[in-house]
């Protein structure tokens, strides 16, 4: 949930640190802190807040010159938001100096020990236990910096990335990783170190992504080593051509990232199937389902697992899987599929969704899965994260670095990939006639087109939030393929508006959520007419009955809801099952201008992070 960043080599480490942290500041803005080394000590800087306090405050405490340094970016576990708890962490002789990004679950048992042995703790935080542990490990084997780390990481229970510096190593870095990502880039006579690769990618392109249970010795004037924990044994590194690039990463003349990723939707839709979809042709390919086919053919059922938008863009499969290749499918939320003893077969077809790939829920769902024998094919947007690397097989997403904490192109590209996995096992499997298999590979080419025409409804959707941005609740309606879409509509403006929303399926309105509505709920329904248009209409008359103020996302040309609705916002028609790559981008473009006129920071919305490496 943290964000890590190192330098070793021959430029200034400040800058180096200070804009990596800027980048990696979605996955966490609680605090932020900067150790540099330098003539034998190291000078610190760290506060409660977001980078650009720490610039500020950093520039007046200390010293900003020095080769060798790291920086952080906090989401609090353990500990609230203050100075004192921020990273980086000293050990008691200040000699070590640590950041860390993770959870340590043993570490109370673990700092009674180091209590018990004479240490001091300043701050509430599990990181502080883990350099002081090291520390001892180190001084009572007296063995140097790798190997204490090694040593104390095998006492060690949880999840952690971490970074060590120690003052009587001054060319020395010693990282690791179990659970929560981290990368080395390589450059000249220099070495970076973040969560990521954006921190460094204008410097390499070349990156080594450590494994789970990997350590690395970081040093300049030996060769970089890496080793197993559990066992020490040497590992020989694979190095990473990054396909990432700077402008990607940049927010390219947008006011805020979010508002640049749901504009890149067209593109990214298009990235998504490029290669894949080759409609002319009839044709589906995809290497990770092709080569695995008859594991989906035999599958008895899909269970999809991810967490929050990803958990919505499951949903969705869940219609369009049931509707297309006739596959029971259930969705689970993978932060409670682990601990409630599911039934899971060999026969089973487990699809991980997760954008980062380093989601610790849908890791462990997924690692439960493997372990009772089933398929387990992940879907994810980063290049060699955990996902890719844990599962049989998988797509990629190719929406680029979403920097956003709210997703947008993520989920549009998640029902891309669900969508085309889809109609392929149909294909296989015969479920569905020629004709329609045809007509929707067509439609699904037409969708980035038809995606560019939903976002010039921007300004209509901006003038709806100047007259909704003080509602104090919403609830969105959906019924069939556009019940998930309602939910991540709620979803969108309660983590960047801070609006109380729920999404129902509209049905299911008059089964107790009809009691909230007076004229002060704004309900935002999705009504493009398709087939359960009808029922719909029935729910916004039972709505407008009640004085409920209406916002409708309605296909194009539509008469009837038009009557009914206070607002209407168009869409272009389309195929059923495709129309919640449609419904969705009106909605993220009103909780994105909501949010605006509330003054809330919409690419970092309080408590949230991006990329949740924890559980």
């Amino acid at each position: 949930m943290c964000g890590i960043v190192g330098y070793i080599g021959h430029r200034e480490a400040y800058p180096v640190i200070i804009k990596g942290l800027k980048r990696l500041e979605y996955r966490g803005y609680d605090s932020a802190g900067v150790v540099l080394y330098e003539g034998g000590d190291f000078k610190l800087s760290k506060t409660k807040g977001k980078v650009s306090d720490l610039e500020a405050k950093a520039e007046k405490e200390i010293s900003l010159t020095g080769k060798m340094g790291m920086g952080h970016t906090r989401w609090a576990t353990h500990g609230v938001p203050n100075d004192v708890n921020s990273h980086p962490h000293f050990s008691n002789s200040g000699e070590l100096v640590i950041i860390h990004n993770g959870i340590i679950e043993n570490y109370e048992p673990l700092k009674k020990e180091l209590i018990n042995r004479g240490y001091t703790f300043k701050s509430d935080t599990d990181t502080e236990v883990l350099v002081n542990l090291i520390e001892d490990v180190q001084k009572k084997d007296n063995l140097k910096l790798g190997k204490a780390v090694q040593v104390a990481l095998n006492q060690v229970i949880g999840a952690y990335a971490i970074a060590v510096m120690d003052k009587k190593k001054p060319n020395e870095m010693v990282v690791a990783r179990l659970g929560s990502p981290l990368a080395i880039g390589i450059g000249e006579d220099e070495f970076f170190v973040a969560s990521d690769a954006s921190p460094f990618i204008e410097y390499t392109n070349n990156a080594i992504y450590l494994e789970d249970e990997e350590m690395a010795i970081v040093r300049l004037d030996k060769p970089m080593k890496v080793r197993r924990i559990k066992d020490d044994t040497l590992v020989n590194p694979y190095i990473q051509q990054l396909q990432m690039n700077l402008e990607q990463i940049e927010k390219g003349g947008y006011d805020h990232f979010m508002l640049k990723e749901i504009y890149e939707q067209p593109s990214v839709i298009k990235d998504t199937y490029r290669g894949r979809l080759l409609a002319n042709k009839g044709i589906i390919q995809m290497a990770g389902v092709e080569d695995n086919l008859e594991k989906f053919l035999n599958a008895d059922r899909i269970l999809i697992v991810a967490c929050g938008t990803s958990w919505h863009a499951g949903l969705v499969a869940e219609y369009i899987f049931e509707e297309f290749a006739r596959i029971p499918v259930e969705v689970e939320y993978a932060s409670e599929f682990r601990y409630r003893n599911p039934i899971i077969n060999e026969n089973d077809v487990v699809i991980a969704i997760s954008q980062s790939g380093e989601t610790a829920d849908t890791l462990a769902a997924i690692k439960l899965a493997k372990e009772k024998g089933a398929f387990v094919f992940g879907v994810c947007n980063v290049v060699g994260s955990s996902i890719s690397r844990e599962t049989h097989a998988g797509a990629y997403t190719h929406a680029g670095p979403e920097i956003g904490v709210a997703s947008t192109k993520a989920f549009t590209t998640q029902i891309t990939i669900l969508t085309l996995i889809s109609l392929r096992l149909a294909k296989a499997k015969g479920t569905m006639n020629n004709s329609d298999y045809q007509r929707y590979l067509l439609e699904l080419e037409l969708i980035p087109e038809k995606v560019e025409e939903a976002l010039q409804t921007n300004e209509v959707a901006k003038n709806i939030a100047t007259i909704y941005k003080d509602a104090p609740n919403c609830l969105y309606l959906g019924r069939g393929y556009n019940f998930p879409v309602a939910l991540e509509g709620a979803l969108k403006l309660k983590e960047i508006s801070y609006i109380h929303a729920e999404g129902y399926p509209a049905a299911e309105m008059k089964h107790g959520p009809i009691a909230l509505i007076d004229e002060h709920m704004p309900v935002v329904v999705i009504a493009p007419k398709q087939n359960h248009y009808d029922k719909v209409v029935s729910n916004i008359q039972e709505i407008k009955a009640r004085s409920g103020k209406i916002i409708a996302v309605v296909t194009k040309g539509d008469v009837q809801v038009k009557e009914l609705a206070d607002h209407i916002i168009e869409i272009p028609d389309t195929a059923e099952a495709l129309t919640p790559l449609l419904a969705t981008i009106p909605l993220q473009l009103l909780s994105y201008h909501i949010a605006v006129m509330r003054g809330c920071n919409v690419d970092q919305p309080r408590n949230l992070a991006k990329s949740v490496t924890v559980e």
